[in-house]
């Protein structure tokens, strides 16, 4: 009797849409039974019109997928008991400890009892909005961002789908605490915080064994791979093993900016050791204590057996090169680009934010794009980001109608030396930056005078490298100068917002790497905005996977930097922003990945067999790909899961 009652119960849930948290809304019932009215065959009932082009006038019948998709965008997902049930390996136990599956006290009774748990969670079921309070709540009583990291940490280690629900509800607040600024801080304290494995780590002791590794993995449609060597993490330099903290973080964001769901990303520590003598001694530490793999051979070889194999087990794996040192990230990215679908977000990415940043910044100036061949543009910073964006703004001038040669000769990049010169150790593909005239050599602060730039950005990692009088005078041969201080941490940046609008009486047009807070000068409000780089890669991500694009070409990321420059409201532009706010970030995700679709596609980069599955009109205007993109995105909410041994009677 007992059971039956449960059972009846149990269906009396579902007839009224409850379930897990956020599932279904008070009028869900109301919903679903008005439209399931629309969706009758009874012409009384359905309220449908008659087709005007039906010689019979036959009534058509909507796809009960249409039927469901309104409900989304109504209600913003569907209600629990009309989510696909997933089936999974694991029951009892092994559900609660499997962050993946595990739901916390929301799973329902009769969930309970068919995987096995019921008994091993307290009796009341709290539904999703009471956990994302609970979760807030505990967030709210931390004071400093690291404790609130570890705190977040530790959720995502239980309870994925809560936590990628409150990071994708507060974006905002909580992206500089799960990346940058604080993402540096818990990589300095990785091995004496470390509680439990995430991703994979390859050191040069696995050599000949990293393809039968890899089927250690359990996930099999891996889609997204991030992946660090550690040797230049942030502005922190060398910090091997310790820059797992930056895969995470990164592929934390792909889940919840870019839609790309938790079981198919992968964090990768590519372990070669580390020249961090502090480090190498550190009892905590968990990488290898021996100083970094300095010889090419032996490097790249371990590298190439690594790309095999991760591309062998999962074919069409987008692979995302994470904080390589400066002089092994272009070398890197060059000798896979044209084979793999690879990207490098300090290069590529850096660049790309960059450029749509600088675009924005014109548009402030009531200039249009073509108005880019006519900046005079200084760099601090000369390693891998500083010629990622080099390069990828001399693109973006080549793309508008300049020779190559006559773009190089709009910019100037600086290293410790001075500006480039032919005495410089200029990295692979900065040749073209090297000055011959009298400004090479020089320092900032004597070849802004010579050149007037109009753009200085900022990617040295030198904390107030832009002096007051660096700032002064950029404001004094400008009307609306252009400062980015790009480099992260925020300890790191070359300059503060406030310094930057004091020092040219609020003129300058500013962005940074990591957040500044609002400040009000003269009686107006600044909204100091942030170039970084999560505007661009998860995006990026989410479209090349979806459309399976065999790489990432250059006119693909120019393309994402001016739909990201394209994408601000009006609201926005008013208030003197550059970007767009954060909390926008899945919908310009979105608008992105449809741009790498396009554009890809252009480019015959996406197979036949995949393009039969997809809209047959791809174009960036197109409702019905942003619509298949949408589809596309992993939204955390709980899903009913079954026991893959369990049958219907």
């Amino acid at each position: 009797m007992m059971a039956i009652r449960r059972g009846l119960r149990s269906v009396s849930n579902l007839a009224n849409g409850l379930g897990a948290a956020g599932a279904a809304r008070p009028d869900t019932h109301r919903w679903l039974s008005k439209k399931a009215a629309e969706f009758t065959d009874d012409p009384h009932k359905s309220g449908q019109r008659r087709n005007p082009r039906s010689s019979t006038a036959t009534r058509h019948k909507p796809s009960i997928e249409s039927f469901y998709t309104t409900f989304v965008d109504d209600h913003g997902s569907r209600p629990y008991h009309l989510r696909k049930t997933i089936r999974v390996k694991a029951q009892g136990k092994g559900i609660l400890t499997n962050p993946l599956y595990n739901k916390g006290s929301a799973f329902m009774h009769g969930e309970r009892d068919r995987l096995g748990i019921r008994g091993l969670l307290p009796s009341r079921m709290l539904e999703m909005d009471a956990q994302i309070e609970r979760v807030m709540g505990h967030l709210e009583k931390e004071e400093s961002p690291i404790r609130k990291y570890i705190y977040l940490r530790d959720l995502h280690d239980r309870n994925e789908t809560l936590f990628h629900r409150v990071l994708v509800d507060y974006i905002e607040e909580l992206a500089p605490v799960v990346y940058t600024p604080t993402v540096g801080l818990a990589c300095e304290e990785f091995g004496h915080d470390y509680r439990r494995a995430r991703g994979m780590y390859f050191c040069y002791h696995d050599h000949g064994d990293i393809g039968g590794m890899v089927h250690n993995w359990p996930e099999d449609d891996v889609r997204v791979i991030v992946v660090t060597d550690g040797s230049r993490i942030l502005g922190l330099g060398d910090l091997g093993a310790n820059g797992m903290g930056i895969p995470i973080g990164k592929l934390a964001l792909y889940c919840a900016a870019g839609g790309i769901a938790p079981h198919r990303v992968l964090p990768i520590m590519f372990d070669v050791g580390t020249d961090n003598d502090k480090l190498r001694n550190d009892r905590f530490y968990m990488g290898l204590q021996h100083p970094r793999l300095k010889d090419d051979a032996p490097y790249y070889e371990l590298l190439d057996e690594f790309m095999f194999a991760v591309t062998a087990r999962w074919p069409n794996v987008m692979i995302q090169f994470e904080d390589f040192s400066s002089d092994k990230a272009m070398k890197i990215l060059n000798r896979y680009r044209n084979y793999h679908l690879v990207f490098n977000d300090d290069i590529q990415g850096t660049g790309a934010v960059t450029v749509a940043g600088i675009l924005s910044a014109l548009a402030q100036q009531g200039k249009g794009q073509e108005a880019l061949t006519e900046q005079r543009i200084v760099i601090a910073g000369a390693g891998s980001a500083g010629l990622g964006v080099a390069n990828a703004l001399h693109a973006a001038m080549v793309m508008e109608g300049l020779s190559p040669e006559e773009a190089a000769q709009n910019f100037w990049l600086s290293d410790v030396n001075g500006i480039l010169s032919s005495d410089s150790k200029v990295l692979e593909g900065g040749e073209k930056f090297v000055r011959y005239d009298e400004t090479a050599g020089k320092s900032l602060t004597e070849v802004i005078p010579v050149v007037k730039p109009t753009i200085l950005l900022g990617l040295s990692a030198v904390k107030n490298l832009f002096t007051d009088d660096i700032i002064r005078m950029m404001g004094e041969y400008n009307d609306r100068p252009v400062i980015f201080p790009l480099s992260n941490p925020t300890d790191r940046a070359e300059c503060t917002a406030e310094n930057a609008l004091h020092q040219t009486d609020g003129r300058a047009i500013f962005a940074s790497g990591s957040p500044f807070d609002p400040l009000v000068m003269g009686g107006r409000t600044y909204v100091p905005s942030q170039c970084n780089n999560m505007f661009i890669f998860p995006g990026l991500g989410l479209g090349a996977t979806i459309c399976q694009a065999s790489r990432i070409t250059d006119k693909m990321i120019h393309q994402t930097s001016i739909t990201l420059a394209n994408s601000l409201t009006e609201e926005e532009r008013n208030c003197g922003q550059i970007f767009p706010s954060v909390k926008r970030i899945r919908e310009v995700s979105r608008q992105i990945a449809v741009t790498t679709i396009v554009h890809a596609n252009k480019e015959g980069l996406v197979h036949e067999s995949v393009l039969e599955k997809m809209p047959s009109e791809l174009e960036v205007d197109n409702p019905e790909l942003h619509r298949y993109v949408t589809s596309r995105m992993y939204d955390p909410v709980y899903t009913p899961l079954v026991d893959q041994v369990y049958r219907t009677p």
